[in-house]
């Protein structure tokens, strides 16, 4: 019986050992820069929307039935702020969980990043958040300044058939960039790459990580670089840290599918699903063990389009109480317009959908000149009722207004920089009037432009031409203030800005203006409470009924090339 019993043991710890030994499949599906994509419907343009988290729940919802715990499902950051069902949740419905953690949730996500736009609406909203998942959020690079410890979780181990698989989260250090100090006191955001080196000795040497995934809200590559930081630097942290299998990443609005190869000769599968929850990425690794020793056996990729799918009806049903408290926030009644105003008009010249903004900003702030550029590509506001949802068509972010002592040389400059960045150098009647690219009509940031349109600053306040025939630098020329007073360029004056041009942002202040960057915080006046939004919807509501008109202060010349020329470039981005 002795010997039965022995042997039957040995079987059984045999069996284990093979158990424990066979390879697995691990599927890995990420979601980046959600940006508040939580249903099925746009409460911002007020119809149904592609993507969303209902219809990515369905999709790992399947998977889940198929590999069970051996599926990870990540969240790579930006899902606090887009929509307004994010703006009721972070700043009215206060008292109740974050919707963004709320979804996560409920989906069973194992871990999550805090993105550049998580941290935007500011301490009081992102530190309530971060408390409220029941996973870790990860971010390895914030740093408690007073402490010089990680704000939050560097990373978090997940095992899975006996294997140690780690995620480690990174942020891309560009926040002081784009978001004034009070936004992020206390912090400080490392490098990427030395961050990336430090905790993967971690990983490896105490931790003993079999599979290390990387958790970067960071792009590709390129981005704003300065001796400070890198804003992204994604590809380079897989291709110079050693250690990596698979790489998530985010924060560029644009799809990517790459095996890089690292500076130790192994190959490092790097992935990026874009923005909106249109598209995930799902990544599927074979870990088996060798010498003992787990390893990524295998690994591929797929960008899994999820618009064609089913919503998950069960997941509706559990957040209706908040759509429909959502619902009414967006469907308030705010003012009416007297005719529609459209974002495209913005690239041309004057438009009444910019102006509305900068003459609401000099309104506001009683400041001498304003500058706004268009932050949406493609929006219009119909005529008739004006609706809450609107106003995240007329201002997308939550940026705060701010008031700025410039002399008249440093606007000229900062103009100067925006229609460089803007509009082409016209050499004959056929060029392209605005500064176009190719490679960018996929690209869900550039639409189509060379730069960011999210920098081209027109100006309210001031009379002037931009004679796109001058070369850069040399565009722009002041006639007067808009009252008839003279234009003077030694003098001060109190131009209104949002608080992400007022940092630095798009570098129109700094490189543009010549403003060394750790004076500008010296030239602040005035700044808002609140986000610049909450102003612009207070403001319409005071006047009832508007009627938004061009201002007519600034063209582009000369005008018998530009207007063919504008023509021309509208009808190619916008298709009118």
């Amino acid at each position: 019986m002795k010997t039965l019993f022995l042997s039957a043991v040995l079987l059984v710890a045999s069996l284990s050992c093979d158990a424990s030994s066979r390879a697995f499949t691990l599927r890995v599906v990420e979601t980046s820069d959600v940006h508040g994509s939580f249903f099925p419907y746009d409460m911002i343009d007020r119809k149904p929307k592609k993507g969303s988290m209902a219809r990515v729940s369905t999709y790992v919802n399947e998977l889940r039935k198929q590999y069970g715990k051996n599926l990870l499902l990540l969240d790579n950051g930006d899902i606090l702020q887009g929509q307004p069902v994010s703006y009721f949740s972070n700043f009215i419905d206060t008292a109740e969980v974050n919707i963004a953690s709320q979804v996560v949730n409920y989906m069973g996500y194992d871990a999550v990043t805090i993105g550049n736009h998580d941290v935007e609406p500011g301490h009081g909203v992102y530190d309530k958040w971060i408390k409220e998942h029941k996973m870790p959020v990860l971010g390895a690079n914030v740093i408690n300044a007073a402490t010089g410890e990680p704000y939050l979780k560097p990373y978090t181990i997940i095992n899975r058939e006996g294997c140690k698989i780690a995620v480690l989260g990174l942020l891309t250090p560009a926040i002081p960039n784009w978001l004034p100090q009070n936004i992020w006191s206390g912090l400080r955001f490392d490098d990427m790459v030395s961050s990336a080196r430090h905790w993967m000795r971690i990983l490896k040497d105490v931790e003993k990580a079999d599979v290390v995934i990387g958790l970067f809200h960071s792009g590709k590559s390129g981005g704003i670089t300065t001796p400070e930081y890198e804003e992204d630097a994604s590809e380079k942290v897989a291709k110079e840290v050693p250690g990596f299998d698979l790489v998530l990443f985010g924060h560029d609005h644009t799809r990517h599918l790459d095996n890089v190869v690292n500076v130790a000769g192994d190959t490092v599968l790097c992935m990026d699903p874009a923005n909106n929850a249109i598209t995930v990425a799902d990544a599927s690794l074979t870990i088996g063990k060798e010498e003992g020793k787990w390893r990524v056996l295998d690994k591929k990729g797929e960008l899994k389009d999820v618009t064609t799918l089913p919503v998950d009806e069960n997941y509706m049903t559990y957040f209706k109480p908040f759509i429909d408290k959502a619902n009414a926030f967006a469907n308030e009644k705010i003012g009416e317009f007297k005719h529609a105003i459209k974002t495209a008009d913005s690239y041309f010249g004057n438009s009444a959908f910019n102006d509305l903004i900068l003459n609401l900003e000099l309104q506001i702030t009683h400041a001498d000149i304003a500058f706004n550029a268009p932050l949406s590509f493609n929006s219009t506001i119909n005529a008739g009722q004006v609706y809450m949802s609107d106003m995240f068509k007329l201002y997308k972010y939550e940026n705060q207004l701010y008031v700025m002592r410039l002399t008249g040389d440093e606007i000229r400059k900062h103009l100067e920089m925006s229609y460089d960045l803007w509009m082409n150098t016209m050499t004959s009647p056929d060029d392209h009037l605005l500064l176009l690219d190719n490679h960018t009509y996929g690209d869900a940031q550039r639409m189509g432009f060379k730069n960011f349109s999210f920098n081209f600053d027109a100006a309210a306040g001031i009379d002037y031409t931009v004679d796109v025939t001058k070369p850069n630098g040399k565009k722009v020329k002041i006639l007067q203030m808009s009252d008839g007073t003279p234009f003077d360029s030694k003098k001060w004056y109190k131009v209104a800005v949002n608080s992400y041009r007022a940092n630095g942002g798009g570098e129109l202040l700094t490189k543009g203006a010549g403003i060394p960057k750790d004076s500008l915080e010296n030239r602040i006046v005035w700044r808002s409470e609140r986000d610049q939004r909450y102003y612009l919807m207070q403001e319409i509501k005071r006047q009832g009924v508007l009627d938004p008109q061009p201002n007519h202060n600034w063209k582009v010349i000369p005008e018998e090339w530009t207007k063919p020329a504008a023509a021309r470039d509208r009808k190619l981005l916008f298709g009118e």
